[in-house]
């Protein structure tokens, strides 16, 4: 590498990661990718090089070329960011290791430029009973499939809002689980209203028909029911699963009582579309919309000067998108001019795949859905505070309903119940804004002394 060469930094190695690291490179910039995980791809690569079956999975020869165009990049895989600043220059604190190690490294990594692509999370609305055994996430039940070749259960009913359910109703089926309905909480007149409008828009991204096609063709294989406009809105069960109330939801998703049925089941999977991991841009200072997600500009760049986002934390777009905004952003954070021609195709790509996206507010989650909870129903988990005692506190200022019922202080620190929480009280708390950005011992905060490191090419 060149000693003028551009220092880039990408915080997260999945679609819109891979894409930022492999177009930096090729532009000439030092890079250092790092990543939590054992092995790059993220949530939408997470293959098992043994275990995944081939029709799980999506685009593997995008992710192969990805993969081998790392040769002159630094990958950092288990490695956890606890801490980033804006500078200058640019850091991030890293805990290199396993996350249950004793002995992880530590080390700060300096650059000239930034991409956070830290990607979303599953979000799980509440429901009563949803604790049991049986119950995962939407995600959790495809990546069981992705990674372990297993399906979470016997008989399992796909629940919640969004086009994901369609990829999860066909991983359960390809590992031989037997999908008893996919419940979605959008109705039909909405779903048409919703695609429908300007169709012709969609035509661009044709790679999505064929993927919609091959979910159909998974449901009407399995004859697997398809609702719309309804919620699982009670899962029953003693020491695990044993079948849900599903319900039919009016527009703003409140239950319409008289519209119960029960369907017997061993597992339920819930997903109700995606909650942005913001914790990294918000500590790096970046600007963040009234949508909460990153604001950008057409270079990927965001508020903070060097700093540049891709992926799921600008908006819920899907791998297509972010692949496209990570090789902007990864151009843009190596220094390649905006006029120049290796730019053209990502933004091509991503003008195309922005139709699509648009299309997914269509699934947006309504207010009413808390109608559905009762006193007793678990909010956070990890501290097992259920709905009454966050109610209780309902006119206390933020820090003050946390200190008093611990909800969001668990393990997973409000990434999980966050959102449920606010809707729960009917007011935004900010959640997303953490001073520690992972988990980290109090022996690893003492033993930090001189750690400071530049970044350095190669693997």
């Amino acid at each position: 590498m060149s000693d003028t060469a551009r220092r880039v930094m990408v915080i997260g190695a999945g679609p819109a990661g891979l894409a930022a690291a492999a177009a930096a490179a090729d532009a000439g910039a030092e890079v250092v990718l790092v990543d939590e995980g054992e092995r790059v791809g993220g949530q939408f690569w997470r293959h098992h090089p043994v275990l995944t079956d081939e029709r799980l999975q999506h685009q593997r020869r995008r992710f192969a070329d990805l993969r081998d165009r790392l040769r002159g990049v630094r990958v950092v895989s288990s490695a956890s960011v606890w801490r980033v600043e804006a500078g200058p220059p640019l850091r991030a604190h890293v805990l290199i290791g396993p996350a249950d190690a004793a002995d992880r490294r530590a080390e700060t990594i300096e650059a000239d430029a930034v991409i956070v692509a830290t990607g979303a999370h599953d979000r799980v609305l509440p429901v009563p009973g949803w604790t049991l055994p049986g119950v995962t996430s939407a995600g959790a039940a495809q990546a069981l499939a992705k990674r372990d070749g297993l399906a979470p259960g016997v008989r399992t009913v796909v629940a919640g809002a969004g086009p994901f359910l369609l990829p999860v109703a066909q991983s359960v089926a390809l590992m031989g689980g037997q999908v008893a309905e996919v419940v979605e909480a959008t109705s039909t007149g909405r779903m048409l209203r919703g695609w429908g409008a300007r169709a012709w828009e969609l035509t661009a991204a044709v790679g999505k028909a064929g993927e919609l096609g091959s979910y159909l063709l998974s449901l009407a294989r399995h004859r697997t029911p398809y609702r719309f406009g309804s919620a699982v809105t009670r899962i029953h069960g003693g020491a695990a699963v044993e079948a849900v109330t599903v319900q039919r939801i009016d527009a703003d998703w409140h239950p319409i009582a008289g519209t119960e049925r029960t369907v017997e089941c061993d597992s339920v999977a819930l997903g109700h579309g995606f909650t942005p991991r913001l914790e990294a841009a918000i500590q790096f200072g970046c600007e963040i919309g009234s949508d909460r997600f990153v604001r950008v500009g057409d270079d990927q760049g965001t508020t903070v000067a060097g700093v540049y986002a891709a992926g799921e934390i600008t908006g819920i777009g899907g791998a297509d998108a972010a692949l496209a905004e990570g090789e902007i952003a990864g151009l843009a954070a190596a220094g390649v001019p905006d006029a120049d021609a290796r730019r053209r195709a990502p933004l091509a790509a991503r003008r195309r795949m922005r139709a699509f996206a648009a299309r997914l507010d269509v699934h947006r989650i309504g207010r009413g859905w808390t109608s559905w909870l009762e006193e007793d129903t678990i909010i956070c988990r990890c501290e097992s505070v259920p709905k009454a005692r966050i109610d209780e506190y309902s006119a206390a200022s933020s820090r003050a309903m946390r200190l008093s019922t611990r909800a969001g202080l668990g393990a997973c620190q409000g990434r999980t119940c966050g959102r449920s929480v606010e809707d729960v009280l009917g007011t935004g708390f900010s959640l997303d804004r953490r001073p520690v950005l992972s988990s980290v011992r109090i022996g690893e905060l003492a033993a930090l002394a001189d750690t400071k490191t530049t970044i350095t090419g190669g693997i």
